[in-house]
């Protein structure tokens, strides 16, 4: 099996090149992942999409090829898939986590993955998961961790070593690849709501466009803090996504005012969770990101539940 077509599609010049159909796509990385590819086929192209700019059909293509490639989940699926590939984070701390516990919290499993590099150790999310209890498990534990306690966090490595490996040709390159929106996409578990951040605008189309074709019942795409599903309070963002499997779009609406960048404050999340610090700020990116979350999943007056939950954060709660 050979990349060499797939190449040639992507790179045959100008007025004769198209972009890859879904099913080409998934093709393409199917020969990727198995590691029949030459490697400089794989790394022509990724490149080739991202000069030319990925399409719908590619992301989901790729997506689908991925999803095949991985262990099947063992257990009910998780409510919620919420990715964290983010990279060059260098300032701010990782709120998000927070918000996402507090879903759990809610009744609400919450199936976390991801890698992220580049990052200041302050950013780091993986040394941050236990400052909200959430534990970094395997992917063959992950199921029975989220039975126990409502969320868990599975390193990319351990959940498919080759993607790990496409994704740190960031470091190769010197540029990213789509293999980071891919990620994103990925929803290992068949979550029915899945919440993605992004750092480019446009992004946010791309990837509602790729859920589409994948089948994706509800999906919230956020530019967020470091690019992550992270909301800063003080800014009315328009959110894409799907809901019931039909574009959706809105504003998320800024419950607080004044102009204050994420990473303007010297809490740390462990800090704002335990109560030793009382951060007004921290705190309305916690729970308007949980609104998010939480409207995505059909809770009513979620900007009130997720204050609910915030108060009641250390008590087992549901809303």
């Amino acid at each position: 099996m050979t990349l060499a077509p797939y190449v040639a599609i992507l790179g045959r010049g100008q007025g004769r090149a198209r972009s890859l159909t879904m099913d080409e796509a998934r093709a393409a990385m199917q020969i990727i992942l198995s590691g029949d590819g030459a490697p400089e086929a794989v790394g022509a192209i990724l490149m080739l999409l991202r000069m030319k700019g990925e399409v719908a059909a590619e992301i989901a293509g790729f997506t689908a090829a991925a999803r095949a490639s991985l262990p099947a989940w063992q257990g009910p699926p998780p409510a919620v898939d919420w990715p964290s590939y983010a990279a060059g984070r260098t300032r701010g701390q990782p709120w998000f986590l927070a918000a996402a516990r507090l879903v759990a919290q809610a009744g609400y499993p919450v199936l976390l993955h991801g890698w992220n590099s580049h990052q200041a150790t302050g950013a780091s999310v993986r040394a941050a998961l236990a400052d909200v209890g959430i534990a970094q498990v395997n992917w063959a534990d992950a199921s029975a961790e989220l039975a126990r306690s409502g969320i868990a966090y599975v390193p990319l490595e351990h959940l498919q070593p080759r993607l790990m490996d496409l994704l740190r040709l960031r470091d190769t390159f010197g540029l990213r690849s789509c293999i980071n929106t891919v990620l994103r996409m990925l929803n290992p578990a068949a979550a029915s709501v899945a919440l993605q951040g992004v750092f480019h605008p446009s992004y946010r189309e791309l990837q509602r466009d790729a859920g589409l074709l994948l089948g994706q019942p509800t999906l919230r795409v956020l530019k967020g803090g470091g690019g992550e599903f992270e909301h800063h309070p003080a800014k009315d963002i328009t959110l894409h996504g799907l809901t019931n499997g039909i574009p959706w779009e809105d504003q998320t609406g800024a419950p607080v005012t004044g102009h204050q960048r994420l990473s303007n404050t010297d809490s740390t999340l462990s800090d704002v969770w335990h109560g030793t610090v009382h951060d007004d700020f921290a705190t309305a990116i916690i729970t308007s990101t949980t609104a998010l979350a939480l409207s995505a999943l059909g809770v009513a007056d979620a900007a009130r539940a997720a204050q609910d939950l915030w108060q009641r954060r250390h008590q087992a709660c549901t809303v």
